[in-house]
């Protein structure tokens, strides 16, 4: 703990930096609220507090409906237009006001901050992936990603892995009741270019998605329509093969929006690295690590009065890439990942105000995995096949109620059926008799409650209950606690609680993993705890904010393999501090430091009292950027403490070892070229030095991209 103070100590004077974005927010946007939404009994002045860049926000941003052309759009204060004229990127003086659709914010309860982090960062950043976005906000550990990036290694929230928090796509779960790491959630083959913004929430809004949200809440808000028409294309390239290409086009024909995208790339990841490393070939360089992704991208918002939105959206992935397996012999396995997500929503407004809002969603979402490959057993070789075909249907019936203007209710009903599709295939002769075939579904069905009082006008509570009915493991209820009080204008205390329970995946259970050799356990127990925070927010300044969380949960009944078998072998306790402050320094100029400290300790068997592998105790990004004209320079650092190496260890490596701290720096720039033309280039590991990632998996050292970019 002393040495995460002393590195806070250093980061925060030497590193005090924010991202780009914040840079182009003006006092006037702040002070764009509807009055007809704000009571005096709201808490004054924090809820006009917005921290930009991440957009990490003291209070959840009210929405207003304004009206285009007599069509009333769902459009967040924060966006609309305050001069009658604006600068172009030449500096030019245009004269029209061009209003873009973008989506609204959700009504999230607000006892824990939401962090939200844009299109445009995601571009300065030049993130590729949902994990590239990721990895720069407060609270994430992302070992898989990035160059030979190794899917076993994990992401982490808090201290928990992938599939202990809930990601979404437009309010829909893309999660699926898998849980091995060939069928867990891949974010790396989630691209950018379809994205319009990514919430992330923690706390009592977990009442809302999923009792099983330990770690928190991942909204991914995809892009709707503009007014005026935009076609918009991106071709890069770089080392290591690297090349990637997207386009879209959006716009709108009458009371119709619609946009559409798409983005391709592939990388080879071969590039040399040191002895003990994972997937090294004779020659020293990494092998069997290359990566291939495709993506399509769709939607249709149908404006059919002024009370009623019509919308639909649907995402087709696709990923062919080779598996790094650290502390393994040379792997040569591969895997075949296909997914396609659907929604259709309804939204509509209630009664003759806008105070409430029903929304109906549908949803289909498939994952496809397959993993194949050579497997080498007394000195011969013999071939291995798993497939893990899920298809998750959804129903949600959400509506968010203001009764009174102290009391908000938010209510509703979530269906979820899920089925699991599994094949395992090995001609290796002492797994041939586990060769099976399974097909098992289940039912999820929840009643979730979130009430919302404005005690007083400093005072604020939210309390929820999910009531779920499982088909596998019965009934449960998961309640949830948020308080929030402003102390003075300018900082506001809050906390929260939150009951969960995360069942085991439906492979867990039922189907034998011939890739790894583990076998299911139908006894399985469901991992059962809590979750809780506490923080303050700050408004330091006009310029300088600043949110201090303290987090903490307990994990009974966690999930692991023993023996080559899944079993539930224990608790796990975790406590750790976040920090994420922003600071304006001058016009154009903008800064920002996150930090995050993770004591996620084993409290039972045999690896009592240490960390939880793979999960670093310290993890700080700080920036600082500068935007003029369409002209942006923007310089990243990363810190890692290092991760202690868990399993799959080369000979000699103890699972008390620690990976090597280290430090990174990244730099982003934007030449315009005319208005709507740019060249962008991003030069990542200034440095040079081949850090060990995780478990024996080594960066590249320096490399670099190019692209062109264009916007009409």
């Amino acid at each position: 703990m002393k040495k995460c103070l002393f590195l806070l100590s250093v980061f925060v004077p030497s590193l005090l930096i924010a991202y780009p974005v914040l840079a182009g927010e003006t006092e006037d946007n702040q002070q764009l609220i509807d009055k007809s939404l704000h009571t005096s009994s709201e808490i004054p002045s924090l809820s006009e507090i917005k921290l930009p860049a991440n957009n990490a926000e003291l209070l959840t941003q009210q929405s207003t409906l304004v009206e285009v052309s007599k069509i009333m759009i769902a459009e967040p204060v924060a966006q609309a237009e305050t001069e009658p004229s604006t600068n172009t990127e030449d500096g030019n003086v245009e004269a029209d006001i061009e209003i873009e659709v973008t989506g609204e914010k959700d009504t999230l309860p607000e006892s824990t901050p939401t962090y939200v982090i844009d299109q445009e960062e995601i571009q300065k950043q030049g993130a590729t992936s949902v994990a590239d976005v990721l990895k720069r906000l407060p609270g994430f550990a992302i070992n898989d990603v990035g160059y030979g990036a190794d899917i076993h290694t994990g992401t982490y929230y808090r201290g928990y892995s992938i599939n202990q928090s809930v990601f979404l796509i437009n309010g829909r779960p893309i999660n699926t009741n898998i849980n091995t790491y060939h069928g867990a959630t891949d974010l790396n083959s989630i691209p950018v270019e379809s994205i319009e913004r990514i919430e992330l929430s923690s706390g009592a809004a977990t009442t809302l998605y999923g009792s099983s949200a330990f770690g928190g809440i991942v909204n991914i808000i995809t892009k709707e329509g503009s007014i005026v028409p935009k076609l918009g294309f991106t071709a890069e390239f770089g080392s290591l093969n690297f090349n990637n290409q997207q386009a879209s086009y959006g716009g709108a024909l009458g009371s119709v929006r619609y946009n559409f995208s798409f983005e391709r790339s592939f990388i080879d990841n071969r590039y040399k690295v040191p002895e003990g490393a994972a997937n090294r070939n004779a020659d020293g360089y990494l092998t069997n690590a290359d990566t291939a992704r495709s993506s399509y991208f769709g939607n249709l918002i149908f404006d059919l009065d002024a009370r009623n939105t019509l919308s639909l959206d649907a995402t087709k992935l696709s990923s062919r890439r080779g598996l790094v397996y650290f502390g393994f012999p040379l792997q040569k396995d591969r895997l075949d990942h296909d997914g396609l997500n659907i929604g259709l929503s309804w939204k509509t407004l209630l009664g003759n105000g806008e105070d409430s809002v029903l929304t109906t969603t549908l949803g289909y979402n498939q994952d496809y995995f397959s993993t194949y490959g050579p497997t080498v057993f007394r000195g011969a070789e013999y071939n291995r096949t798993g497939v893990l075909d899920t298809q998750l249907l959804t129903a949600r019936l959400d509506h968010d109620w203001r009764i009174t203007a102290n009391n908000r209710l938010r209510w509703g009903l979530d269906l979820k059926n899920t089925n699991l599709n599994g094949e395992t295939d090995s001609t290796r002769p002492d797994r041939i008799a586990l060769n099976e075939i399974e097909n098992n579904s289940l039912l999820n069905t929840a009643l979730f409650v979130v009430n919302t009082w404005n005690i007083t006008n400093n005072l604020e509570l939210d309390l929820g209950l999910r009531q779920n009915f499982d088909s596998q493991f019965g009934n449960y209820l998961n309640p949830s606690v948020g308080l929030r009080y402003a102390v003075t204008p300018n900082l506001a205390v809050r906390g929260s609680w939150a009951g969960g329970q995360r069942n085991p995946g439906l492979d867990q259970l039922y189907l034998y993993d011939t890739v790894h050799g583990w076998l299911p356990n139908p006894d399985l127990e469901p991992e059962t705890g809590s979750s809780w925070t506490a923080g303050i927010d700050v408004n330091f300044s006009d310029n300088l904010t600043g949110q201090f969380t303290y987090f903490g949960s307990s994990l009974d009944n966690r999930l692991g393999i023993i023996q080559g078998k899944w079993e539930n072998i224990g608790l796990v306790d975790t406590n750790g501090f976040e920090a994420a402050l922003r600071w304006r320094i001058a016009s154009g100029w903008s800064t920002f430091i996150n930090y995050t400290y993770t004591d996620a300790q084993i409290k039972t068997g045999i690896e009592k009292g240490l960390q939880l592998g793979m999960i670093p105790y310290s993890v700080a990004q700080a920036g600082i950027g500068y935007e003029s004209a369409g002209w942006q320079a923007n310089l990243y650092a990363t810190y890692n403490s290092g991760a202690r190496r868990a399993f799959f260890n080369n000979p000699g490596d103890k699972t008390t070892d620690f990976v090597p701290s280290f430090f990174n720096l990244d730099f982003s720039t934007r030449v315009p070229l005319t208005r709507n033309l740019g060249v962008t280039l991003y030069l990542e590991n200034l440095l040079g030095e081949q850090y060990e990632r995780v478990n024996r998996t080594y960066s590249p050292g320096f490399t670099f991209r190019i692209g062109l970019t264009s916007n009409l």
